[in-house]
């Protein structure tokens, strides 16, 4: 990574402010601010850094990358790389983002219930393997959201995964904490980290531990684990040389929820493929849209009364040595002005229970309503 200056990660997020870009990881934070220029993308989603300043492109990605908004990539004008922010900012304060004056789940309970009651017809006639049925959750303030105070108590609630702000078109911000690494590489080395398979966390320890048990030991969700790990898998193996996959998936845990996850590491055959070109190449993952994907992203369309834009695309850098991180942008909320729109999703397999899925994507609207200090029954 190419840097123009080593910051204290706590300035670094004193100093961020609508329309910056920021990443925070267990290694590192990543703030940048102000664009040199936007980045065209070419097929494979190839970009030119050898004449930039700052040889860095920072960015989202969208949900489709056929259909969707166009990826937006730029070369930033300043750049700073601190170490790790969690850990300093937990120990500041808090900060208050106030009460929400409007609620409007989208859709409602009951119609989300009926959505993945209606998707588990192909996927038991085996015409579908997986799909990904999301909610949103749309909040209006009496006054502004500052991005800057959701991101602070993302950080700050979030010790692991990626907590990340990125500026949309129209002026929005895209905020949130992910705990799914798309791809990374450095060098040679490619790493993924995909996660499926989602029980709630709880506060009392014997419950928390029966919980992660559970999952653990739960064929439903080890076979949807295993339909992404498979797709990852198939993806990468083109690029590498070598893939080193466990048998086994294991715990992940958030502040909201355990996963399953499977650390996938592998060794490119071609140096010159990039971070970006590997997350082209992976994304979605039916992690967040379903296998086959064609099919599932058709049943994601007339089922989900509204389009993902950003969400569930992909967030992260790349620079001029095709270095670079990506993560899979879930747990987030797209902010604009006063308003605020969460989203929580969840996998559909054929041994799914509707009742249970709409439990998921409950407990997992909980990583950001935790962090504004809302509680509410969803």
């Amino acid at each position: 990574m190419s840097r123009q200056g080593v910051a204290d990660p706590v300035r670094a997020l004193a100093d961020y402010r609508r329309g910056d870009f920021l990443f925070a990881t267990q290694r590192r934070t990543l703030f940048a601010r102000g664009i040199e220029r936007e980045v065209p993308c070419s097929g494979g989603l190839h970009v030119d850094l050898d004449e930039a300043a700052t040889p860095l492109a920072v960015g989202v990605l969208p949900f489709d990358l056929d259909a969707g908004p166009a990826p937006r990539l730029v070369v930033p004008r300043e750049l700073r790389v601190a170490g790790p922010a969690h850990e300093p900012v937990r120990a500041l304060p808090t900060r208050d983002v106030g009460v929400p004056a409007r609620l409007l789940a989208v859709p409602e309970q009951e119609k989300h219930v009926d959505a993945v009651t209606r998707a588990l017809g192909p996927l038991r006639d085996g015409s579908l393997r997986k799909v990904v049925l999301a909610r949103a959750l749309d909040m209006e303030f009496a006054a502004e959201v500052d991005p800057a105070t959701v991101l602070h108590n993302l950080i700050a609630g979030n010790p692991d995964g990626f907590t990340y702000a990125a500026a949309l078109p129209g002026g929005r911000t895209l905020v949130g904490a992910s705990p799914e690494l798309l791809v990374q590489r450095y060098g040679t080395r490619v790493v993924a980290h995909p996660h499926a398979g989602t029980a709630p966390r709880s506060t009392d320890p014997d419950v928390d531990e029966a919980n992660a048990r559970g999952l653990l030991a739960s064929a439903k969700d080890k076979t949807e684990h295993a339909l992404v790990v498979e797709a990852v898998v198939e993806a990468l193996r083109p690029f590498c040389r070598r893939l080193d996959v466990p048998s086994e998936p294991s715990l992940a845990p958030t502040s909201a929820v355990w996963h399953l996850g499977t650390q996938i590491t592998g060794e490119l055959a071609d140096p010159g493929v990039s971070a970006l070109r590997l997350a082209a190449a992976l994304h979605p993952t039916p992690a967040v849209c379903g296998t086959p994907t064609r099919a599932a992203r058709e049943l994601v369309a007339e089922l989900e009364p509204f389009d993902r834009d950003y969400y569930a695309g992909a967030v992260g850098w790349v620079d001029a040595a095709g270095d670079g991180e990506w993560a899979v942008a879930i747990r987030c909320a797209e902010i604009a002005g006063r308003s605020m729109r969460l989203y929580a999703g969840g996998g559909i397999v054929a041994a799914s229970d509707p009742d249970a899925e709409l439990a998921e994507t409950s407990a997992k609207f909980a990583t950001l309503l935790q962090a504004m200090g809302i509680d509410l029954e969803l």
